[in-house]
């Protein structure tokens, strides 16, 4: 009888521990739940052409580099593709990342059949290529769609002495690449060319300083456009502006007394 009564506040706990637990896990699932459950009906998907794998500007479509995602209706990206057969020859003139959608502002025009820079060069401007190497080049930092400045080293006719000077700024930078020369030994050795795109005046420019002297690319920010016009540098420039101030001495000459005696009386005059 005693254990009995001992086990009734024990039970009644239980139970209203229980009957607690309860309310309170009703009451946060009223409160975590939608208020209003949207339900979507007849989700309609249409197939979109994308590219299978990364695609450089320039490179003409083949049908091994595309393969089919589905798109929602509501979603579908302007100017896109339902079938690979239609991209058959076309040239991208943009970077696509693979599962991006093909579309047509990032294709040249129909009848531009044939890939590479021809297919990208805007009206009015020229692509022209320059050799170099690895300190043009800036180790491999120079890559197609940065900007760079040229400058050029060659003699000054009026002085005859050698000048750095910026000839050509903002140039866009249209490729990249190596080729195969024989050196002055006869031997097969790569040579880095780089392609820049510039106006007709612009390629004059950089044809004569790349025949008469020797170039070097400045990699300047995407973003800063402005013109800067410099007197150039010479030899003779650069060694007196890293040359440190020599101390300015002045020579001082040296202080004398003379003894002046009149009678009894001698005073000293300095001169």
């Amino acid at each position: 009888m005693k254990n009995w009564k001992a086990g009734v506040p024990i039970l009644l706990a239980l139970v209203i521990a229980v009957a607690g637990s309860l309310f309170i896990y009703n009451w946060i699932g009223r409160q975590t739940a939608p208020s209003k459950v949207v339900q979507v009906d007849n989700v309609e998907a249409v197939p979109v052409v994308v590219a299978a794998v990364d695609l450089a500007w320039g490179t003409q479509i083949t049908p091994e580099m595309l393969r089919m995602a589905s798109f929602l209706k509501e979603s579908l990206p302007n100017g896109h593709f339902s079938t690979p057969a239609d991209l058959k020859d076309r040239v991208l003139i943009a970077n696509l990342k693979q599962g991006e959608a093909i579309v047509e502002h990032r294709l040249a025009p129909k009848d531009i059949t044939t890939g590479g820079v021809s297919a990208i060069l805007p009206t009015g401007k020229r692509a022209l290529s320059v050799k170099g190497d690895k300190v043009i080049g800036i180790s491999g930092f120079i890559n197609p769609g940065n900007r760079v400045d040229v400058l050029v080293t060659l003699p000054d006719e009026t002085t005859k002495q050698d000048v750095t000077k910026i000839v050509l700024e903002n140039i866009p930078v249209l490729a990249t690449g190596t080729q195969i020369e024989r050196n002055a030994k006869g031997e097969p050795a790569p040579v880095d060319v780089y392609t820049l795109e510039m106006t007709p005046e612009e390629s004059e420019k950089l044809a004569l300083a790349a025949a008469k002297g020797k170039l070097q690319f400045a990699l300047r920010n995407i973003l800063d456009l402005e013109k800067v016009n410099t007197q150039g540098a010479t030899i003779a420039q650069t060694l007196n502006m890293a040359a440190p101030k020599r101390p300015v001495t002045r020579w001082v000459a040296p202080s004398s007394t003379v003894e002046v005696i009149r009678g009894s009386a001698m005073t000293r005059q300095k001169m």
